[in-house]
């Protein structure tokens, strides 16, 4: 097989002479390997100039050929492709600007795997924007040659474009400058380009206007008309130097170094049959080694103290992120100077895993910016798994080591304030974004630090989002709208992962707006749409073991507050003594969530609770606190297909001898699986008229009539 050279021409804007260029160096690569030349026209917005250029006609294009490459044979698509009477062959990208969204990248791809065995040199013009199918063209090229002309616009838009090269991380010396219609006695030297670029100067074209007019008016390049002129010199002077410094590299090199590959730990390894993959040991090592290599150069350069977590806390978000600015182009410059990295692909993923360890969250970076995962679960160092439509799966994201989990648990408690060390081995934080964090480190965890975090819902899920989901129906929701309305309290039970911040949210969302609301949380997370709210978190205590505010000092503090409604994110130990107090005492319509299998399960949990309040109460006076305070508990449950549904809407109807009785409103009954494993069931009411039904008409509320009726 002959060896095939690509060669992209890339301008900062129009008008700089790219494709006059690359038209030209054509011509001179088709006399130096006897013809056998293809050059392909991707400027999308300039598209047919080459054609003009050439005299050609209606050259078919990679969009007329993609959709019927696979029933054409190689032969037969080379023969479609026009040439030249020189027998250079021209293929533009598309014909019409209106194909442009319609251009897929594989029709190039599978077009390009074709013609690399047919031409010995390929030629492609990139235009002056770098558009997803530029990028694939620079993907498989030798080199870049890059125009410009000695002019201030110019050279300030190649600065631009040449950084914008190298955030997609090509390789520094990839990119080589070519200066058009330069002129010694002109005001911008070349030293001042290089300068400005930070690029060698490969070779300065002169400027030959009238000549360049009369070959357009021939539709044949100056190379043809007149090889002697000094602008068809220095043509074939840019070829003679291409070889001589075998800057050239053949290009089933190239596509061994872009296809057929799955990025892991920063590095290569073959495309794996799925998601899950296990990759050799001495290739995440060796990921591991490289990118340990960049990170300690980059502290090097850099002051470490910028990248420590306490000053990363001090940062706003215009600070930070012209600190990420900052720390990218450093990692990118060393970089680029790595002869280990040979791959795009590679060094995109390098950089970005540098620069998320440096100033993120590492490899949970990706992981978080993911919006189908709802949750991700460290369990150690190398072992990460996501929940996905409530299903776990691992995924190949891992760190390098316990030390640099155990840098990203600090990174992520130190900005609220909290510590997790030997001595408070166990936190819970949030990120910015709200989403909850939970860490725990050695001694408690035996194989290295475990971190979860439960991701925040950037959208607000209310409750017509709910029923599209499948968790209830219209006229459940409809009656929680009126118990909220009602100013009932309400008991939001489930187990964990099952929905319950969710459904407080939605259910606080019936909330009237002129009412004041005080939320009491351990972190952050309810987001409600109305402006009169108070919104309190809890504190742990300082490094001295003072200064802790927990749930059950701020619960009794909004009694203080004027509250409309009390809200807290969970009651989970004491505070539930005063949560009941509360909602006991004139403050109806407040609402929290409880860890419960069942509502039965749910009152007995609050009766437990309220023991660990240390009032030494009797059984039966907590049972009828219970029971004065609470009129409805809602169950949430995960079903065995991932899904979340309100399985049971229950009242506290009141205390018969020692027990709390119940009578449940609505259910839902399970029926089997279909055909996809999905839960099969049904969502009815039990025929049941809840007894503060009565509330709804005082209140002026209107129910649909029926909706407790059983049938």
């Amino acid at each position: 097989m002959h060896k095939s050279y690509c060669i992209s021409v890339h301008g900062p804007k129009g008008g700089v002479g790219k494709t006059t260029f690359a038209t030209n160096l054509a011509y001179a690569c088709a006399r130096q390997a006897r013809g056998n030349v293809i050059l392909i026209d991707m400027d999308l917005h300039d598209c047919g100039d080459i054609e003009l250029l050439l005299g050609l006609k209606q050259a078919p294009s990679i969009y007329d050929f993609g959709p019927n490459l696979h029933k054409m044979s190689e032969d037969d698509i080379v023969k479609s492709i026009k040439t030249t009477p020189e027998g250079i062959a021209v293929l533009p990208a598309i014909r019409k600007i209106k194909h442009i969204p319609l251009l897929r990248d594989e029709f190039f791809s599978d077009m390009f795997t074709i013609l690399q065995k047919h031409f010995q040199y390929i030629i492609i013009d990139t235009g002056s924007s770098i558009a997803p199918i530029s990028v694939k063209a620079f993907e498989i090229s030798s080199l870049v040659l890059f125009m410009t002309t000695p002019d201030l616009l110019p050279i300030h838009r190649s600065s631009t474009s040449i950084q914008t090269f190298e955030e997609l991380a090509f390789p520094s010396d990839m990119i080589r400058l070519v200066i058009n219609r330069y002129d010694e006695r002109g005001v911008i030297k070349h030293s001042i380009i290089e300068q400005k670029l930070k690029r060698k100067v490969l070779i300065t074209l002169p400027e030959v206007s009238k000549e360049q007019s009369l070959s357009i008016q021939q539709a044949k390049p100056l190379y043809a008309l007149d090889p002697r002129n000094a602008y068809s010199q220095h043509i074939e002077e840019t070829l003679r130097i291409l070889i001589a410094k075998d800057l050239l590299k053949p290009v089933y090199h190239q596509l061994a170094a872009s296809q057929n590959v799955q990025e892991v730990g920063g590095f290569v390894a073959a495309k794996p049959s799925s998601y899950q993959v296990n990759v050799p040991n001495k290739e995440v090592e060796r990921g591991d080694a490289i990118r340990i290599k960049v990170h300690n150069q980059l502290i090097e350069k850099m002051d470490f103290k910028q990248l420590s977590p306490e000053e990363l806390t001090k940062q706003d978000d215009a600070s930070l992120e012209k600190l990420r600015a900052k720390t990218q182009e450093m990692i990118l410059s060393i970089v680029s100077g790595m002869k280990e990295i040979s791959n795009r692909n590679q060094r995109q993923q390098l950089v970005k895993d540098v620069l998320n360890e440096a100033i993120g969250l590492g490899p949970l970076e990706e992981l978080l910016a993911d919006p189908n995962i709802s949750e991700i679960m460290v369990n150690r160092s190398d072992q990460i798994y996501v929940e996905r439509s409530g299903q776990l799966t691992l995924v190949p994201a891992r760190f390098s080591s316990n030390k640099q989990l155990l840098g990203v648990i600090e990174r992520i408690v130190a900005p609220i304030g909290r510590r997790i060390d030997e001595k408070t081995p166990m936190v819970d934080a949030r990120l910015r974004d709200g989403s909850r964090v939970h860490a725990i480190i050695p001694p408690l965890a035996l194989d290295g630090p475990v971190l979860t975090i439960r991701k925040f819902s950037t959208e607000v899920i209310g409750p017509e989002q709910l029923i599209k989901f499948g968790a209830l129906t219209p006229e459940m929701a409809d009656f929680l709208r009126a118990c909220v309305q009602a100013h009932l309290n309400i008991i939001i039970s489930g187990g964990t992962g099952t929905g319950k911040t969710t459904l407080l949210n939605a259910l606080a969302s019936f909330i009237p707006h002129e009412e004041r609301i005080i939320t009491v949380e351990d972190s952050a997370e309810l987001q409600l749409p109305q402006e009169h709210i108070a919104r309190l978190e809890s504190r742990p205590a300082n490094l001295q073991g003072d200064g802790a505010i927990p749930i059950r000092e701020l619960v009794r503090n909004t009694l203080r507050m004027r509250p409309d409604r009390i809200i807290v994110g969970e009651c989970r130990g004491p505070e539930a003594l005063d949560m009941l107090q509360a909602m006991n005492t004139g403050h109806d319509g407040s609402m929290t969530t409880v860890h419960s299998n069942s509502p039965r399960d749910c009152v007995n949990r609050l009766e437990t609770l309220i023991m660990f309040a240390g009032m030494d109460l009797p059984s039966r006076a907590i049972r009828e606190q219970i029971a004065s305070a609470i009129q409805l508990v809602v169950q949430l449950t995960r079903l065995g297909d991932g899904s979340r549904k309100i399985t049971s809407i229950t009242e506290v109807t009141g205390i018969e001898g020692q027990t709390v009785s119940t009578q449940e409103i609505f259910t839902f009954k399970e029926k089997g699986l279909d055909e996809n494993q999905k839960v099969v069931g049904q969502f009815m009411a039990t025929g049941l008229v809840p007894t503060f039904a009565r509330k709804f008409k005082q209140k002026g509320i209107k129910l649909p009539k029926g909706m407790f009726d059983g049938s």
